[in-house]
């Protein structure tokens, strides 16, 4: 599976939006790739790393983001289950996973339901260990500053939104990921 023909085919011209989310993407897809390299007792599917992040924001053009170029309808926060969805017709469900769950550090379904998101009510966390990498790895790139990377404290400040559970989760990260 080549991940740049589906996004061409979702981003066919050649604009703002489809250059941020390309540089995004790479950045951080090469963070994961770096950490499977420093941590082969992972195990890690590098080619899946590869791919899943590359795709893992397949869905923000369907998003209203207008700071990044998004003319959609949706909130921003729907963009991961969207682009699982996106994933799924393309006949993609591990890929499709790793959009779901890519959100803050993973969405747990009590707080989908305590903070009234509006995405669906199901478990959207991290499970397998390259989807919880990637999540981990796109919590230093944001959208809007595509040329640098976030410091750790920075990353793990941009989380405290979405509740302490996955700034815990977080902090897990940086323990197995970064040593």
């Amino acid at each position: 599976m080549n991940p740049i023909d589906i996004i061409n085919k979702y981003y066919p011209e050649e604009n703002e939006l489809k250059h941020i989310l390309l540089t995004h993407s790479r950045s951080v897809a090469d963070k994961a790739l770096w950490i499977a390299d420093n941590h082969p007792e992972l195990a890690l599917d590098r080619a899946f790393l590869y791919e899943a992040a590359m795709l893992h924001d397949i869905g923000i053009f369907l998003t209203d983001a207008d700071g990044i170029h998004c003319k959609g309808t949706a909130p921003y926060i729907c963009h991961g289950y969207l682009g699982a969805d996106l994933m799924r017709s393309e006949g993609y469900p591990r890929h499709a996973l790793v959009c779901e769950r890519h959100t803050g550090a993973g969405l747990a379904l009590d707080q989908i339901i305590a903070q009234q998101l509006p995405v669906p009510h199901r478990e959207m966390v991290p499970v397998s260990m390259e989807e919880q990498v990637i999540c981990f790895a796109d919590k230093f790139y944001s959208k809007t500053h595509l040329d640098r990377e976030k410091g750790v404290e920075k990353a793990r400040k941009s989380l405290e939104r979405y509740g302490t559970d996955g700034v815990r989760r977080f902090d897990d990260w940086c323990t197995r990921f970064l040593k």
